[in-house]
């Protein structure tokens, strides 16, 4: 899958775009439901194939992303958000932390499991950003969600 971004036009529609993606979902983080309206939302379709392989497969980097369209991972994610004005590094993490809640909710896979399905080399490494974006590890979480729902 090989797509090119090409120089975009100046584009008022942008903060619309944000505007609207926003509108429809309160609150400051990404979720499923957020990425959704941005694929809704976007009209180039390059974009568009790029949103999609994210919802998909969102341990994808960025560096990944940006060989695809052939381009510097900068000049992605600078482009990114030009046309969306959403953070291209922030959509990943806010994906991948959405995949990480649904693992450990409805898995028996092991921290570390999930830390290299979602494309960390390392548990800490996801454990860290799993603390900094819940404000709790992914053992308390999958603790509170198993004396919730009775799973495990």
């Amino acid at each position: 899958m090989h797509f090119v971004i090409g120089k975009p036009s100046p584009n008022p529609a942008r903060s619309q775009l944000a505007t609207k993606v926003a509108a429809g979902n309160e609150g400051s983080s990404l979720n499923g439901a957020r990425l959704s309206a941005l694929i809704t939302a976007v009209q180039d379709r390059r974009l568009l194939k790029m949103l999609r392989t994210i919802e998909s497969h969102p341990s994808r980097r960025i560096h990944d992303l940006a060989l695809e369209c052939n381009l510097s991972g900068s000049r992605l994610q600078h482009l990114f958000k030009q046309r969306t004005g959403l953070g291209l590094g922030q959509l990943l993490t806010e994906q991948r932390m959405q995949q990480a809640t649904d693992l450990l909710a409805h898995t028996n896979m092991s921290i570390k499991e999930i830390a290299s399905a979602l494309g960390y080399e390392h548990a800490s490494s996801f454990t860290r950003a799993f603390e900094r974006h819940f404000r709790q590890t992914p053992s308390c979480y999958r603790q509170g969600q198993s004396s919730r729902e009775g799973y495990f």
